[in-house]
């Protein structure tokens, strides 16, 4: 019998935060989005200090998206009151307040994160948040942080 993964669910609250993105050209995830703009942008971005720590990987809703960019964007999330400079080809959206679900897979071997994200993603497409009272928001961006062995692999779905 195949060993059964365990994604744990558990609901958060953001609060309304600005977000400073570096947006692709056509990326709908990780890979083509660094063909298109670099892999570096990550070692930029941890860098900044941020509201949660962490960079993040945001799959954006329509109305985040400028013509002739990409759904999938990098970026780090900060206070509401932010208002430094931002770098050269960057960008600053505001989000707000939102609840999310957080799907967070179990601790995984490093070689094995693209297994690690497979059934996670897998297990959000067959979730269905109704189930905790909620409906998926489609009008907030879902998250993708980091896939670190350690602590598993994490993302972040939008509910209302």
């Amino acid at each position: 019998m195949e060993k059964v993964k365990t994604v744990f669910i558990r609901t958060i609250e953001k609060s309304a935060r600005k977000v400073l993105i570096k947006r692709g050209i056509k990326a709908t995830g990780y890979f083509a989005y660094c063909e298109e703009v670099g892999c570096d942008v990550w070692e930029l971005l941890t860098r900044i200090k941020t509201l949660e720590g962490e960079p993040v990987c945001l799959w954006l809703p329509p109305q985040y998206i400028k013509s002739g960019t990409s759904e999938y964007v990098q970026g780090v999330e900060l206070p509401a009151d932010f208002n430094d400079e931002i770098p050269e080809g960057f960008d600053l959206i505001d989000l707000p307040t939102a609840k999310y679900l957080v799907f967070q897979g179990e601790p995984f071997e490093e070689k094995d994160y693209g297994q690690a994200i497979m059934e996670v993603q897998s297990a959000i497409n067959r979730y269905n948040p109704v189930s905790l009272g909620f409906a998926w928001d489609k009008s907030n961006p879902r998250i993708q942080l980091e896939p670190i062995g350690t602590r598993g692999y994490i993302e972040l779905m939008p509910v209302k």
